[in-house]
């Protein structure tokens, strides 16, 4: 029973997940309020214009 639990994987540490996310990389940074409100106003013109203009 002892070599079943030296090699079962460790679980994944704290440290180890907050490491992961502190990286930064290249590329452009965007608000997460501004990714969601874009496509959400999108859909709200369609919509609009739908209304407006089909009739």
């Amino acid at each position: 029973m002892s070599s079943k639990k030296k090699g079962a994987p460790l679980p994944a540490s704290s440290a180890g997940l907050l490491r992961f996310f502190e990286d930064d990389t290249k590329g452009y940074r965007l608000d997460p309020k501004i990714v969601v409100s874009i496509p959400v106003g999108l859909i709200v013109l369609s919509w609009a214009l739908d209304l407006l203009l089909i009739k």
